[in-house]
């Protein structure tokens, strides 16, 4: 049982010696990258720098502990800090303070629905967050991102906002009170991490430009010139603080909580798959979702805002060499002697350095090419995409993923509710059954048997829908046929309103003399029908194995071996 929730009882002890170099080289170089990011991400978040310093130690300690996922690191990332930046925005905070408190608060609330979660096995829930939906999300929260950062690098005050409108509204108003020096060094800032990015990952281009912005403002007094710079940073780690718990804020707290909690998930689930494919390492979603709750929880005993797996530093932390949980342990290490020695050295740390380092992380997580797929396969998609990014970016981050969740599900319904529906016919020559209007030429004519096969699941949104595209196609028949076969294999449950529906479809089409008959159903479904009232109204003697069997039965009253009716009826408690 230990084993399973501190996975680190596991691997620490077969630990081997060639695994040591890899992580304390990925280990040092993720922490020298965390102690810029983390500090720009606080920022998105409209804390103080240090705070994403703290984010960045207990988390990752818990994290290293409990987490299956060797490679992922656990921090601040732009996403979460935007959301949490949105969600708390849209609250009546009055002072810092009191806002600092409430993204503690947040973490705590976040981490312990996560555990929840974890514990009744529901890692399966982020699985309802679909592609489109995250993309159009992401791209707009990218740009969102980006822009909050623009008064930074131009060297104005915008204040916090998480509606693009108002941002830029904003930027408008105060646009003339720009900053030459702040843009300068913020725009020399982004030249510079993206040429040392192109010659390589490995650098730590966002600490090197740290250190030229430090000096920068030292050696030309840029901070005497207007140039916002972080000014004094807490020195010391954060000490163990009950968070200030408001319960009437809790209910305030609750759409943003769940959502972080599911989208923090996500992005670590996302990353951590990939690492998984690439290593062979097995996860496991549950426990990931305890290990990420758990370090939410710790971190915001430590005065820490929510946290969850990070692309780029993971994605580091394995080009580095990480090989198990001790690089993340070295990593907080690293941030802990920053916040021990170091944060002194950040003083002069120019504001636009940080925008520089936001604005260039984010840029990726623009996706262009996507919804230009979707453009032309599939528009429907499409349009969910847009919807989601256009809600996202003028209405509201929260607005944006739960809307664009709900009309993806709403999706899901209606093309369940409509699904599609085949009309059968036989090969010439073959047992092969096809759609007659894909092999019109090729169909061997036969009026009197109709072959109908219906693409998805019965259930009470689409009963009705199945009784009319059936009736439909006898009505269609120049003869009313005598038998229908009901090709089952794609039908993978039967719900009770659906039973029903089929109870009196079949004594309708039995008084008019046509016979009903089954082929190919599956377990599950042989099972539901085996426990309602439709084994006898349909007849044992006509279910049927295999299509074939029941198109040669119907035509020819070839009757069925004792092994056909033994499988063709065979259900679970037979098995």
């Amino acid at each position: 049982m230990m084993k399973r929730l501190f996975p680190i009882l596991s691997w620490l002890p077969n630990y081997k010696k060639a695994f040591i170099a890899g992580d304390l080289s990925a280990g040092f170089t993720v922490g020298v990258m965390l102690i810029p990011q983390s500090m720009a991400y606080a920022m998105i978040a409209g804390l103080p720098p240090v705070y994403g310093l703290y984010a960045a130690l207990m988390p990752q300690l818990i994290y290293a502990l409990m987490g299956t996922s060797p490679q992922l690191n656990v921090g601040p990332v732009a996403m979460d800090s935007l959301l949490v930046a949105a969600g708390l925005g849209a609250l009546s905070i009055s002072g810092i303070d009191t806002y600092i408190a409430m993204a503690i608060v947040l973490a705590l609330f976040v981490g312990c629905i996560q555990v929840v979660l974890g514990v009744l096995k529901m890692g399966f829930l982020v699985n309802f967050l679909s592609t489109p939906v995250i993309s159009g999300f992401t791209s707009a929260a990218a740009l969102i991102i980006g822009c909050s950062q623009l008064g930074h690098l131009l060297g104005i005050e915008v204040g916090r906002n998480s509606k693009i409108q108002h941002i830029l509204t904003a930027i408008a108003k105060e646009f003339n009170q720009l900053n030459v020096y702040a843009l300068s060094v913020g725009v020399i800032a982004i030249i510079l991490i993206l040429i040392l990015r192109k010659i390589s990952k490995r650098i730590p281009a966002a600490l090197m430009v740290v250190v030229l912005g430090i000096l920068a403002v030292i050696i030309f007094k840029l901070d005497a010139k207007g140039v916002e710079i972080v000014a004094e940073i807490p020195k010391g780690l954060p000490t163990f603080t009950l968070p200030e718990l408001d319960f009437l804020m809790l209910k305030d707290l609750f759409p943003i909580a769940l959502t972080l909690a599911l989208i923090a998930f996500m992005e670590a689930m996302s990353v951590a798959k990939v690492m998984e494919n690439k290593h062979k390492n097995p996860l496991r979603p549950n426990q990931e979702l305890i290990a990420l709750g758990t370090a939410n929880i710790a971190g915001a005993f430590f005065k820490s805002y929510p946290t969850t797996g990070s692309f780029t530093r993971t994605a580091i932390n394995d080009l580095s060499g990480a090989k198990t949980g001790l690089a993340s342990l070295v990593s907080a290490i690293i941030v802990a002697l920053t916040l021990l020695f170091l944060t002194p050295l950040f003083y002069y740390l120019p504001s636009a350095v940080l925008a520089a380092i936001i604005l260039v992380a984010v840029f990726g997580l623009v996706d262009v090419q996507y919804p230009l797929q979707l453009l032309k396969t599939r528009k429907d998609e499409f349009i969910l995409l847009n919807v989601t990014f256009l809600l996202t970016l003028f209405v509201g981050i929260t607005e944006g993923i739960l809307f664009g969740t709900l009309l993806a599900l709403l999706l899901m319904v209606y093309r369940t509710s409509k699904p599609h529906v085949a009309i059968l016919g036989r090969i010439k020559g073959t047992s092969y059954f096809r759609n007659i209007n894909r092999f019109k030429e090729d169909i061997e004519p036969n009026a009197e048997v109709l072959i109908l096969r219906f693409d998805a699941q019965l259930y009470f949104g689409n009963k009705d829908y199945f009784k009319s595209e059936l009736l439909a196609a006898i009505a269609q028949q120049q003869t009313p046929p005598t038998t229908i076969i009901i090709k089952s294999d794609p039908i993978n449950y039967i719900d009770s309103s659906a039973v029903f529906m089929l109870e009196n479809l079949i004594t309708e089409l039995q008084q008019q003399d046509i016979t009903v008959l089954f082929s190919e159903l599956i377990g599950p479904t042989r099972d539901i029908i085996k426990k309602s009232k439709l084994i006898g109204l349909i007849g044992r003697e006509n279910f049927f194995v295999n299509t074939n069997e029941a198109y040669e039965f119907a035509t020819k009253k070839t009757p069925k071996t004792n092994l056909q009716e033994k499988i063709s009826l065979q259900t679970k408690s037979e098995d």
